[in-house]
């Protein structure tokens, strides 16, 4: 059924438009409920669709079975929470997931790998192509929040008229107050995640990991106001194309936590870093963020701090301490040492990711709030309120900021999880790879499913379109247990008395296909890490230490590089080839060397490196005389 939606939006310039788009309505769309026999059997996709019988935490506000049905800026701001294996059950409206999209690529991500765990029972309900309303002329936010709670409405009554002994309500999680009155008085079940994670009685550390949702309604109690108001984004984007600001990259000390560097986006030269000092200045930016820059008058410019500062945290409500620390930095300033120095007008666009770190647990006795300090000295501490405070003590703990008001010395944020023991090798390990953002979980199934099948050959069809090198004496030189040789050589004596060399690369590219899962994680990784007692792959291990390595007596597929050389190493040919190839000997360096320098042996293997070793030679010493 063809339909047409219509509501308003409002252009850069300002101006406000109506936007009418045709729509296509079906009724063949499942509601994705194990027991339901009503709607048409769900297609396959990503996880296996909501339980019949939901199992999940028992809450005192809905003892009954039940499924959960999320807005979007719950989804936005509560991720760790739904992420949390307590919280089964979900219903994510294709409404809400668009709009997640548009406003945070990570969070998006995340909940789609959420959707396709097979233990969480979450279900991506297409809502926007079922026919459950029509669309009045309103607002795109107003309209979203209505088409959810249409779908609440919809579901609630479609589960009515399946036949079970227990009826499974759906109630509506959300944060907008506007929003639950709305609900309410439409006769929907709604709580705000406040209200609900707090209902869980048997999991009670699970209110830990709720987020702060709004910096007003966390504002600490003595209101007195430390830092400059933020100007709006709107105005900021003013002040940047007419010069008043200037955007850059907010790079915070290591050494000083009251000095940063602004790097400043664009070709100009003028002013491209400069110094931000002291708290106020500083205006609750964190490293990494993008920000507005106000340029200070030149007599008000600083030098760099030879100072080394680190914030102890002990009282943080000392400011009067926080200005004499100020103070100490501008004096024996070098006036030719001064810097383009400036003030942190507005945040552009925040990069604050998960922050692994220590609590340091509050001296007061049954406190709840407490600092954590994190890894990374350039990021600020954070205050978070927990009732795991003695047992979270002397652990690697994550930590998400939620907001930074005003009047707090420290951003607020939430506990994510426990890593284990300071100290732990496995939880240093896992702390280094977290905070230098390397991708180590394993391959996800959907990654998975896009390796060839085993037992695997080289099939006539490959054949076609490659050339046989088999015959040629290659080895690989490589690390002692090393199990994913990429690269292997041969180096022999051609009929006109010139040297042949070849480099012959394990052909990856036959294996993944542009754009599949598989590609687009390998993509994301972009490389091996390698750790000191493990590696993390950047391509499963069926390809990187079986098929894509190039061991000793299997055939494999190459992209070969092959050159002809003179004695003096001067090349005199050059092409390029897929092949296949039989490694004759994976060698150690120990080994090759050993073969090199051997008096006894004159095998193929063995001449093929002394070539190589040659050429080396020759060719190391003219980059040296060139200098």
């Amino acid at each position: 059924m063809a339909t047409s939606r219509t509501f308003l939006k409002r252009t850069r310039a300002g101006a406000v438009v109506k936007v009418v788009r045709e729509h296509y309505l079906r009724e063949d769309i499942p509601c994705g409920a194990a027991a339901c026999r009503l709607c048409p059997p769900r297609p396959a996709g990503p996880g296996p669709g909501l339980q019949a019988q939901p199992s999940g935490a028992a809450s005192s506000l809905c003892p009954g079975p039940h499924y959960l049905l999320p807005d979007t800026n719950l989804l936005l701001h509560q991720i760790d929470i739904l992420e949390d294996p307590v919280i089964k059950n979900v219903i994510v409206l294709q409404t809400v997931l668009q709009e997640v999209r548009n406003r945070s690529a990570p969070v998006y991500k995340r909940i789609r790998d959420v959707i396709q765990n097979p233990e969480k029972h979450f279900y991506s309900f297409t809502n926007e192509h079922h026919r459950t309303g029509t669309w009045e002329l309103e607002s795109s936010n107003d309209r979203n929040d209505r088409a959810i709670r249409v779908a609440v409405k919809w579901y609630n009554e479609h589960l009515k008229k399946i036949e079970d002994e227990e009826k499974i309500q759906v109630i509506f999680l959300t944060n907008d107050r506007t929003n639950k009155e709305k609900a309410l008085e439409e006769g929907i079940t709604a709580y705000t995640c406040e209200e609900y994670i707090k209902s869980l009685t048997a999991n009670p550390d699970l209110v830990d990991r709720l987020a702060c949702v709004s910096d007003e309604g966390k504002e600490i109690e003595s209101g007195k106001i430390i830092f400059p108001e933020h100007i709006p984004l709107s105005k900021l984007q003013q002040g940047i194309k007419s010069g008043i600001y200037l955007q850059g990259t907010y790079r915070a000390s290591r050494d000083n936590y009251l000095e940063a560097t602004v790097w400043v986006h664009g070709d100009a030269e003028e002013n491209k870093e400069i110094i931000i000092q002291g708290l106020k200045h500083l205006n609750r930016a964190v490293h990494e963020d993008i920000v507005a820059v106000e340029l200070l008058a030149k007599d008000e410019w600083v030098a760099p701090s030879s100072v080394v500062l680190q914030d102890d945290g002990q009282n943080e409500d000392d400011i009067e301490n926080e200005e004499e620390k100020e103070n100490i930095l501008k004096t024996s300033v070098n006036k030719d040492m001064l810097r383009p120095t400036g003030k942190v007008v507005g945040i552009i666009k925040r990069n604050w990711r998960p922050f692994c770190g220590m609590l340091s647990k509050s001296q007061i006795k049954e406190a709840r709030r407490h600092l954590f300090t994190p890894a990374d000295r350039r990021i600020p501490r954070i205050r978070i309120e927990t009732r795991q405070a003695d047992t979270l003590e002397g652990q690697r703990i994550i930590v998400a900021i939620d907001g930074w008001p005003r009047n707090s010395r420290y951003p607020n944020g939430h506990f994510v999880k426990s890593l284990g023991s300071a100290g732990d090798k496995e939880t240093e390990t896992e702390v280094l790879l977290l905070e230098h953002d390397v991708p180590h979980q394993p391959f996800s199934q959907a990654v998975l499913s896009f390796l060839p099948k085993m037992p695997w050959s080289i099939t006539e069809q490959d054949m076609k379109y490659r050339e046989d090198l088999r015959h040629l004496y290659v080895c690989s030189v490589d690390p002692p247990g090393c199990t994913d040789i990429d690269d292997a050589l041969h180096c022999r004596e051609v009929e006109n008395g010139n040297t042949e060399v070849g480099v012959h690369i394990a052909d990856v590219s036959h294996f993944i296909r542009p754009g599949n899962a598989l590609d687009e994680e390998s993509v994301k990784r972009g490389t091996t890490v390698y750790l000191c007692e493990k590696r993390i792959d950047m391509v499963p291990e069926l390809l990187s230490s079986n098929l894509c390595s190039l061991r000793s007596n299997v055939d494999r597929l190459a992209f070969s590089c092959i050159w002809e050389m003179n004695h003096k190493a001067e090349i005199l040919k050059t092409r390029f080839t897929k092949s296949i190839i039989n490694s004759k000997a994976s060698l150690t360096y120990a080994e090759a060397q050993m073969r090199i320098d051997s008096a006894t042996m004159n095998d193929d293997i063995t001449t093929s490196l002394r070539g190589l070793n040659k050429l080396a030679k020759i060719l190391k010493k003219r980059r040296i005389d060139n200098g």
